[in-house]
């Protein structure tokens, strides 16, 4: 035992590396390898490019190798909602669709016509959201059941990763929970209904919890990638790791998982899905330990990360160049500073609306929206990046008011972990927003997630209150006053 633990952590831009081991009760991180993700255009859709995702993961493992840092054991987490199918040799079987393509359009028709939504909702307790995996999949039974027919499993993106490192199909449940497939209640797949969908049941298994060993790497991987090892399930789902780093105070404190998407909630011990929860859109998705995460996605630093990046000549859409080109390289800490000096602009809008999911052009998708609703238009960049700070911390503020009203209690202060955390300007802009203490760290939360439930599996902590302890006696946690 070498006491080193592999969080391998793959978000929507990049994947990381991360190793961790305890020293003297305190967690100590090391970053030692890093890659890109990126989508790219198949067959009419926007897929996430597999191959180097996959290549970035070995990579990342024979680093490990390189420093003579063997982990005991690996895990991985990603995104939710998207998939991977595999037929009877476990061959790939279609595209890895990303889920901010437009295939879904339409689909919640569909499923409305099969299963309401108010009785989807009580079964599964999951938010409507276009890109869940429910309505992929019906889009795919359109479009190609062919596929449908000839796939003999189902695994979500980090399970597909854990199965080509061990030959070990699991289906773990955090992760699962983002289908809208499973019920929040008996906390397995929903069978009733996916019958009544049409999917074929074999796809469905037996779920798996975080802290589930998967398996040793298979003899062909240890080969590749110079040692041996054991796949240990983390929450595969980086919220549902994201949200056990978070070192509360308190019970009344609300978790906010700022990245790409923020998302922002309480654990429940029980799912909440009456119809009130539905109406403002809370989702009950599974936690380790079957701790719920009760909370609202948020548009998120998706809209600073699209801004940015059309600012700096790159469009969303592959192969065009961004209208909005300054000639100038624009860092987040410029994007900050032309907010602060626009600090009088008034216009919001809404984060959560569907124009901002994949516009080809954010900045022009944020102007027609103030432009609708009879708002002065930004024009300047400051103006811009001012419209999506107040929009983002009004959003976090209602989602706040919305978790009160329905839980019916009186949180007392926001606890921000991600990479989300180290803007300051936003922290701050929550804090006023919400009259609360914000409470910034630690950065590297969903590795963390990731690591603690791995340590927790080889006994390094007795439980998860313990090993929340030392990521607060570990880590710098900044405090923002109101």
């Amino acid at each position: 035992m070498t006491g080193y633990y592999l969080a391998i952590d793959i978000g929507a831009s990049s994947g990381r590396h991360i190793l961790g081991h305890v020293d003297q009760g305190k967690l100590v991180l090391e970053e030692v390898h890093r890659f890109d993700n990126r989508q790219v255009r198949r067959n009419g859709h926007d897929c996430w490019d597999m191959d180097n995702l996959w290549q970035g993961i070995v990579d990342g493992l024979k680093a490990c190798k390189a420093i003579g840092k063997i982990p005991d054991t690996i895990g991985i987490d990603t995104w939710a909602v998207d998939y991977v199918l595999l037929d009877e040799a476990d061959n790939v079987v279609g595209d890895a669709v990303a889920y901010r393509d437009g295939r879904t359009k339409g689909m919640e028709t569909v499923v409305d016509g099969i299963v309401p939504r108010t009785e989807l909702y009580a079964k599964t307790g999951i938010q409507y959201q276009t890109f869940n995996t429910i309505y992929q999949l019906m889009a795919l039974q359109q479009e190609h059941p062919e596929q449908l027919e000839k796939a003999q499993s189902l695994l979500m993106i980090p399970d597909y990763f854990h199965f080509r490192l061990t030959g070990v199909k699991r289906q773990e449940y955090t992760n699962a929970t983002s289908t809208s497939l499973v019920n929040a209640a008996d906390k397995t797949w929903d069978m009733d209904l996916i019958r009544r969908l049409g999917l074929p049941e074999r796809l469905f298994g037996t779920l798996s919890m975080p802290g589930t060993a998967v398996g040793p790497l298979s003899d062909a991987m240890a080969a590749a990638v110079g040692f041996q090892t054991t796949v240990v399930l983390p929450a595969t789902h980086d919220t549902g790791s994201a949200f056990l780093a978070v070192p509360a105070q308190d019970d009344n404190a609300v978790y906010l998982s700022s990245g790409t998407w923020s998302l922002l909630g309480v654990e429940n011990e029980v799912p909440i899905t009456s119809e009130a929860s539905r109406q403002q859109n809370f989702t009950n998705e599974g936690g380790a330990w079957y701790r719920y995460r009760y909370l609202k996605n948020i548009m998120g630093l998706w809209m600073i990360q699209s801004i940015r990046r059309e600012l700096n000549g790159v469009s969303y859409v592959e192969g065009k160049e961004s209208k909005h080109a300054t000639g100038r390289t624009w860092s987040f800490p410029d994007l900050i500073a032309a907010a602060q000096e626009a600090e009088s602009f008034p216009s919001v809008v809404d984060a959560n609306d569907d124009a901002f999911l994949a516009p080809e052009s954010m900045i022009d998708a944020i102007r027609e929206s103030c432009a609708k609703t009879n708002q002065p238009v930004p024009e300047s960049v400051g103006e811009i990046m001012q419209c999506v700070y107040r929009s983002l911390a009004r959003c976090y503020r209602d989602a706040v008011a919305g978790l009160s009203a329905l839980t019916g209690k009186t949180y007392t202060s926001i606890n921000i972990v991600g990479g989300g955390c180290q803007d300051m300007y936003l922290n701050t802009a929550t804090a006023k927003a919400l009259n609360l203490p914000v409470y910034a760290g630690p950065v590297e939360g969903t590795a963390i997630g990731n690591l603690l439930v791995q340590m927790i599996a080889a006994g390094e902590f007795a439980s998860l209150q313990a090993a929340r302890d030392a990521v607060r006696a570990s880590f710098e946690i900044r405090e923002i006053l109101p």
